[in-house]
């Protein structure tokens, strides 16, 4: 069976792939839990939060292939399982049913708050064992932190 080398050493892959997991599943359970809250929302400003939910979703399904990715190429192997994702998780989960335009900017502000600040936790990990990966996550986290910038706007 064919392995995947990685150029970094065994603690600094550990570290690395440990904060790619972690943003992958914050990824893929943001992506989830925004089309949940896109399908359902409801209020007079249903529309613009409806596309803005949107953006969110292909942003977060875009950058965890990113991160999937990044960890196989440092041979590790990324878990996106949907049990993997409920299990570890840190996401607040949206409600079922129809979800108030208002609520839906709360929960959504403080999810995006909540997955920057691991994100920056990551980023500061990576600094010294593996700058790529570091640079990778800044620019999740840029475009994260817009997002976030743009729920609280609409409060």
């Amino acid at each position: 069976m064919t392995s995947i080398s990685s150029p970094l050493s065994a603690e600094n892959k550990k570290i690395v792939t440990d904060c790619l997991q972690g943003a992958l599943i914050d990824l893929i359970d943001l992506s989830l839990e925004g089309k949940q809250a896109h399908w359902n929302v409801i209020g007079r400003h249903f529309r613009p939060i409806h596309l803005h939910l949107d953006e969110i979703v292909d942003l977060a399904r875009e950058s965890s292939d990113l991160v999937a990715e990044r960890a196989v190429a440092l041979g590790a192997n990324p878990d996106g399982r949907p049990g993997t994702v409920a299990r570890d998780s840190h996401v607040t989960r949206v409600d079922s049913g129809y979800i108030e335009d208002g609520k839906v900017i709360a929960i959504f502000t403080d999810v995006l708050e909540s997955i920057v600040r691991r994100m920056r936790e990551r980023i500061e990990a990576t600094e010294t064992t593996d700058p790529v990966t570091q640079d990778l996550l800044i620019g999740i986290t840029r475009d994260l932190e817009k997002h976030h910038w743009m729920m609280q706007a609409q409060r």
